[in-house]
């Protein structure tokens, strides 16, 4: 299976290179700069200007963009547009690094986790441009998407159990009553959804267990 993994030097995208080469994938770096990770194959471009030809021939391509400031937070959906552009009509599936902040916290699916008193006013706008951005994503009946929430607090320093709990469009609890995944059990559960493309049109959501 052949891989690319968009932004690949950031924390999620080094350790969904690591996950993805454990499992015996071709992975490809996508990076605008010098291939910072493991992988055996680089395409050095700019995510904004990939084409249809760079992503020609890969399986899965894994979009692990992130931006943080005010004025890069619009980014989210740019560069998202355009990989939904270059892989419109194709075989290949597009499976996103997303955010908790767009989960849903009832039922009804009426009010987001970002919507809650309680949620940090810091995370706001991240969390705004990411739902936004998926909300942009669900009207693409051309690409064979797959959104990946990390559970609330996505710990990039945290340890690799090698469990996860696979969940849905609402924010989930494990046992403990937490909500809690470390970017090393995400990449696990990033790469099971590469290999295994059970959430074609999907978001889906994942926790420690």
């Amino acid at each position: 299976m052949k891989i690319a993994v968009v932004c690949a030097n950031g924390k999620a995208g080094r350790l969904i290179v690591d996950e993805a080469l454990k499992r015996g994938l071709d992975v490809t770096a996508v990076v605008r700069g010098e291939n910072k990770t493991k992988a055996p194959h680089t395409l050095k471009k700019d995510i904004l200007e990939l084409k249809a030809e760079d992503l020609k021939g890969f399986d899965v391509v894994i979009d692990a963009f992130g931006a943080w400031t005010p004025e890069t937070l619009s980014m989210h959906s740019t560069s998202l547009k355009v990989l939904c552009d270059a892989l419109a009509g194709t075989n290949t599936r597009l499976l996103i690094v997303g955010g908790a902040g767009s989960l849903y916290v009832n039922p009804e699916h009426t009010m987001q986790l970002f919507q809650t008193p309680d949620f940090p006013e810091m995370f706001k706008p991240l969390a705004m441009a990411q739902s936004k951005a998926l909300d942009e994503l669900r009207k693409r009946d051309d690409v064979k998407w797959t959104f990946i929430s990390p559970a609330g607090d996505f710990q990039a320093e945290g340890e690799r159990t090698g469990k996860y709990i696979l969940a849905g469009e609402e924010l989930t609890l494990n046992s403990k009553g937490e909500s809690v995944i470390s970017y090393a059990d995400y990449a696990i559960a990033m790469i099971d959804e590469a290999t295994k493309g059970n959430h074609i049109k999907q978001r889906i959501s994942v926790v420690r267990e």
